[in-house]
């Protein structure tokens, strides 16, 4: 690379990558260190792999740095079109790894296509709306841009991989920044508070409910001569849907997703079943205090108490050996990583840029506050990385190269117009 391009990097955000990955790595050894001899050789311990895949990262930052701006934006569909048919291809080659065919296996190393496909998706996704031909208002275009987003969702859900396929939702971010209307995150927000509020009461007090609001809003804007019919088809669309819930969570879902809404709903509390994992990393971070137990001091994280504690919990060794103090500064790490995303991708000159800033920005603060809500007990266990901290080569290599994509393109912003 160039002097001057060296010099364009946001070397803010690399800092934050550097902390993050970092902090994450050391809670990885003392998650799973045994007592034995640190060895760089000892490739079966999950600190040791980590070690080498982020050395691994620091070589396709240099490779992404390296090749040209332009090519992003040129091969974006080439490139959206290849992710995609790596996902199909899981049903032929995939191989089976807690009971998701989500991988494909190449001797010691696992590739998981799944992260590597929102990098992918958010090329697509800019490249389409940055279109001189595409207004995202006109709702023809809003389908191609939705189809965009959920092909790859699609084709990822009956790995099963719900978790992955729940963060394209990450992708109304850039969409309702290039001018998409709210009411499509009015209905979401309002079906999934709804849906919550019909396990927790019965049906018909929630339609009850709704119908003395869109009463009183009716009274409210009677001097404005309100269409009546749109108040009673949303009463009408809002019954059938209450009543239909109950059918959908008792056939539809799984038996196990049924056991992780009923726990965070306070409705069941099977501490040494279904809701083990969560139950212990309660336990783990409440035990971290202000201060924590002291790095490789965990009491929980050296018993195993916690599954999974290196890879999806690993917010949990966080809390117990760091503490309320440790806990927040990733929390404050993150966030101010989120900040710095969102002011690159407003600085940006071309659509295309900003918009996979956005995407950016929308896939890490979905992963990031799904994975602590799921540790803390705040949302059902759903089964997805705390981006640039848990283990595994293929979530750290997909968010290496979704992040640093941005940072290229950043970099080459003095030369868009």
């Amino acid at each position: 690379m160039a002097r001057s391009s060296v010099a364009a990097i946001d070397w803010i955000t690399v800092l934050l990558f550097i902390l993050l990955v970092g902090f994450g790595w050391g809670n990885i050894y003392s998650a799973s260190y045994e007592g034995e001899v640190f060895s760089l050789t000892d490739y079966s311990h999950p600190y040791v792999k980590q070690a080498y895949w982020i050395l691994l990262s620091l070589v396709l930052i240099v490779v992404i740095q390296a090749i040209e701006a332009k090519f992003y934006e040129r091969f974006a569909g080439l490139i959206y079109v290849l992710s995609i048919l790596s996902l199909l291809g899981l049903f032929i080659f995939g191989k089976t790894i807690s009971g998701a065919t989500s991988w494909y296996v190449f001797g010691p190393v696992g590739l998981q296509p799944s992260e590597f496909a929102k990098t992918c998706t958010a090329l697509a996704l800019a490249k389409y709306l940055s279109d001189m031909q595409t207004n995202i208002k006109l709702l023809g275009h809003q389908v191609r841009a939705f189809l965009i987003i959920a092909i790859p969702a699609v084709i990822i859900i009956p790995q099963p991989d719900p978790g992955s396929a729940l963060v394209y939702a990450a992708f109304f971010f850039p969409l309702y920044r290039e001018g998409l209307a709210a009411i499509y995150l009015i209905v979401g927000v309002s079906a999934a508070a709804l849906f919550i509020l019909t396990l927790l009461f019965n049906p018909i007090w929630v339609v009850i409910a709704v119908a003395i609001m869109m009463l009183c809003i009716l009274i409210k804007n009677r001097k404005q001569k309100p269409k009546y019919s749109r108040y009673i088809l949303t009463i009408i669309v809002v019954t059938g849907f209450c009543f239909s819930v109950n059918y959908i969570f008792n056939n539809v879902f799984e038996q196990r997703h049924r056991d992780r809404f009923n726990i965070v709903l306070g409705k069941e509390v099977d501490s040494k079943g279904i809701g083990y994992n969560t139950n212990q990393s309660q336990i783990a971070i409440g035990s971290g205090s202000w201060t924590g137990k002291g790095w490789k001091e965990g009491t929980q994280t050296k018993g195993g108490f916690v599954p999974e504690q290196h890879t999806d919990y690993i917010f949990s060794t966080v809390g117990e050996e760091w503490g309320f103090l440790g806990a927040t500064t990733v929390v404050i790490l993150f966030v101010l990583l989120l900040i710095r995303l969102i002011n690159l991708a407003e600085r940006q000159k071309s659509q295309f840029s900003r918009v996979y800033g956005y995407s950016v920005v929308g896939i890490l603060f979905i992963h990031f506050a799904i994975n602590i809500g799921m540790v803390t007990g705040l949302i059902p266990t759903i089964g997805i990385p705390l981006p640039f901290f848990s283990y595994g080569g293929s979530g750290l290599w997909g968010f290496t190269i979704l992040l640093f994509i941005f940072i290229k393109l950043d970099s080459n912003r003095v030369n868009e117009w």
